[in-house]
């Protein structure tokens, strides 16, 4: 393998990839209203593995203060009601036959610094996943020296550009989780 077969662009999009997961799980959580994004990142236990709930049923917003999941199976209505309630949003379903209805309690200042909490966990397993890539990309590089692909110098440049990838992503996670923790706290 050559320098030319370091893919620093794959570093870069896969760092991409958990900012954009990030995105998206700010966006399910809710600053005021009802949004059927709130549930985006639950999983449920289905048929022996775990599946993202909007596989298992139909999410709806009826009115700005309640949810509904309509469940397509019956026999996983226990199931989703178990993975809500463990999702740690503060959030108590209640099941009418396959329908959940899911009421959202009012942002009180306590709820709004329990979903500044939650906020501040996404964006750490977030840069969890960017530290991640960037230690595969730094032993890759290590070996590519080791195996004599790569001089000193190329390895120390390359090393130098996924540091610089991994800081520009750590900032813009904390760029989001600032901008979302104002969303949170502004009543």
């Amino acid at each position: 393998m050559s320098r030319g077969e370091f893919d620093l662009k794959d570093i870069e999009k896969r760092m991409d990839g958990a900012v954009e997961v990030l995105r998206r799980e700010f966006a399910g959580l809710r600053a005021g209203r009802a949004s059927a994004r709130l549930l985006d990142p639950i999983t449920v236990e289905a048929y022996g593995t775990e599946m993202p709930l909007s596989q298992v049923g139909t999410v709806g917003v009826p009115d700005p203060r309640m949810l509904t999941v309509q469940v397509w199976d019956k026999g996983l209505v226990k199931a989703v009601e178990k993975a809500i309630r463990s999702a740690d949003l503060g959030l108590n379903p209640q099941t009418e036959g396959n329908l959940i209805r899911i009421p959202l309690p009012e942002l009180s200042e306590e709820r709004r610094a329990e979903l500044v909490k939650v906020a501040h966990r996404y964006a750490e397993q977030a840069r969890i996943a960017v530290r991640n890539v960037r230690r595969d990309g730094m032993d890759q590089l290590k070996r590519l020296e080791r195996e004599g692909e790569l001089s000193q110098d190329e390895h120390r440049h390359l090393a130098d550009e996924v540091q610089k990838l991994t800081d520009r992503h750590i900032a813009a996670i904390n760029g989001l989780l600032e901008q979302k923790e104002k969303d949170i706290m502004t009543v």
